[in-house]
């Protein structure tokens, strides 16, 4: 992957100070936007503050970057996540260290987005409202939900979106860097592909853009004018806030076809278990999703063994069998197994490769947790389960009701059968015995 990143800062038109910093490093691979706020240019130092120890912190363990880089293994992706994290964590002891210490600095503190890009993946991590989206194949999507009172709200459905375009507490945050001593900070993996474009941004610019907007633009603007382009247009509309932007592209030579991370999205979505979660859920749960190939004749699942997996045909075609009897095959896109999630029973199936195919498997194991740190995920799954359930529950009254249908019609038959046998034996002719 080849990354050409820009970034640009601008005071806006009602501001004096520019509380906005951004940082970009292509060699490190790091890149950061801060929103800071507080009294007597305080802000300005807390931003500064937030980008230098993140700078620092990642550039002393870039031997944890490159292990990762070696073996993308989920243990060395699991270390990665967490120095990101702690790089924030130590930005925010620092900051509030500093408030402490100095009166004029009370309450200071910042928003921050993050992304470190690593070969073909990145992990992004986020505080505050500064925001991320993503402009893949000329679709726009917000991989940051805003930890603010009106994203709160919303989320719990006290709001509507209308309602909270004119909220009177909307730039009201509830998790800031340096307020406290401690912060909560979202992480997320996730894979890159080439064509991918990346903005990094203060609620200055994200305020007065619109994402539908924003896909025409990156597709119209150099990734080195598009940060400026954005700026104006945000001072154009009231520039009310300072206002920042950073902008990755994504070059490179395209993954085969079959399994890049847009097809991955792609046959995900089309799932009825998945079909409820956003872009961004959906990227949490393919973090739990690994893949597997299956020469020809090979079998996946055997009939009446324990498993824990389900399994999602991403090339090539599969044979269902029952008793060795085909029941049916399935192609690319499919999934099956999916009840091994939730139950542990013996499979009910053989599956067994017709050709060679290439499965994305997500185990119980992995999926557990994913509910756990999610709970508004495990909620739509939960929900989509039940459907899926109740759609099974009701063919299969569909199928019985068939069946006694055609029972009932089979015994009417015997019934008059037995009639007409009974009959022709009452008419036989007197005196037939013994001829």
């Amino acid at each position: 992957m080849q990354i050409v990143a820009a970034g640009h800062t601008d005071v806006g038109r009602k501001r004096k100070h520019n509380e906005d910093f951004y940082f970009v490093d292509n060699e490190l691979g790091l890149y950061v936007v801060c929103d800071g706020m507080g009294g007597h240019a305080a802000g300005e130092i807390a931003s500064q503050k937030c980008a230098q120890v993140i700078h620092e912190t990642i550039s002393k363990n870039q031997a944890a970057v490159k292990k990762y880089v070696d073996d993308p293994s989920f243990t060395n992706r699991t270390q990665v996540l967490k120095l990101v994290e702690r790089s924030i964590e130590q930005a925010c002891a620092a900051i509030y260290d500093m408030a402490r210490t100095d009166p004029n600095k009370k309450g200071m503190g910042t928003t921050v987005v993050m992304m470190l890009v690593m070969g073909e993946n990145a992990v992004m991590a986020h505080v505050g409202d500064s925001r991320i989206y993503l402009v893949r194949q000329g679709q726009v999507h917000q991989l940051t939900e805003d930890h603010s009172l009106v994203a709160e709200q919303l989320k719990k459905g006290m709001i509507t979106r209308e309602e909270a375009e004119h909220a009177p507490y909307a730039n009201v945050i509830t998790r800031a860097v340096g307020f406290q001593e401690f912060v909560q900070v979202d992480t997320l993996h996730f894979e890159m592909m080439a064509g991918d474009i990346y903005l990094l941004c203060s609620d200055g610019l994200h305020g007065y853009l619109d994402p539908a907007e924003l896909g025409q633009l990156a597709g119209a603007q150099t990734p080195a004018n598009l940060p400026k382009v954005l700026a104006d247009i945000a001072n154009e509309r009231g520039g009310k806030d300072n206002i920042t932007a950073v902008v990755l592209n994504v070059g490179g030579a395209p993954v085969s076809s079959d399994i890049n991370v847009a097809r991955k999205m792609e046959v995900l979505r089309r799932i009825p278990l998945f079909k409820h979660l956003t872009y961004k859920e959906l990227m949490k749960v393919l973090n739990i999703v690994t893949l597997r190939a299956f020469g020809s004749g090979e079998v996946i699942i055997q009939e009446n063994t324990f498993g824990d997996e389900m399994f999602i045909i991403l090339a090539g075609r599969v044979q269902i069998l029952k008793d060795t009897r085909l029941i049916t095959t399935l192609d690319r896109g499919v999934h099956f197994g999916e009840m091994a999630l939730i139950d542990n029973a013996p499979r009910s199936a053989t599956v067994r490769a017709e050709q060679a195919c290439k499965t994305m498997v997500i185990r119980r194991g992995d999926f557990y947790p994913l509910l756990r740190r999610e709970p508004q995920l495990a909620v739509k799954l939960l929900w989509s389960f039940c459907q899926v359930l109740n759609d099974r529950l009701r063919a299969t009254n569909e199928e019985l009701s068939g069946v006694k249908d055609k029972l009932e019609d089979l015994q009417e038959g015997n019934k008059l059968l037995f009639e007409v046998d009974e009959n022709d034996f009452s008419n036989e002719p007197k005196g037939s015995e013994g001829n």
